[in-house]
């Protein structure tokens, strides 16, 4: 889900609350609140030696003790618009940044309204090595790749 899509939902529907949905199906506690709206740049270099750049709209949930705490879209709307000048003009991914244990990063996948409730279903994020094509062994005839080190071809850092 983009930032987009996410600011036209809450507009839409701002006296609903905010449920979240991790991908093993368990639920954020609805009492927890947005305390982060920030824009986060990742730069860096694969192992092909090509320099990325990754931009994300990250929305961190906190749980506190306070079990009546709920927030709104609108109220959640109002911080996004707040923090344009930090977010930018970019038409981000959004990811939700939520501690059980770990801090973990869940990318929206997408929002769907359920009575007074917008439920973000969340995704999962994996690794990846994105210069398969350098430091991945050719495949064989068979099927098999060749044997060697993924860092023995010419473009591997």
């Amino acid at each position: 889900m983009k930032t987009s899509e996410l600011l036209e939902t809450l507009h839409h529907y701002p006296n609903h609350h905010l449920q979240y949905v991790l991908p093993d199906g368990g639920m954020i506690p609805i009492h927890a609140h947005i305390t982060e709206v920030g824009r986060v740049d990742k730069t860096f270099l694969d192992c092909g030696a090509t320099v990325r750049k990754v931009s994300t709209l990250s929305l961190q949930a906190w749980v506190a003790d306070d079990v009546d705490h709920r927030f709104t879209a609108g109220k959640l709307a109002l911080v996004i618009d707040r923090a344009a000048s930090i977010i930018g003009a970019d038409d981000l991914p959004v990811e939700i940044e939520y501690e059980d244990g770990l801090i973990s990063q869940f990318p929206v996948e997408s929002i769907a309204p359920s009575s007074d409730v917008l439920l973000f279903h969340l995704g999962t994020k994996h690794t990846d090595c994105l210069a398969k094509e350098i430091c991945l062994p050719p495949a064989r005839e068979d099927g098999s790749n060749d044997e060697g080190s993924c860092c023995s071809g010419p473009g591997c850092c």
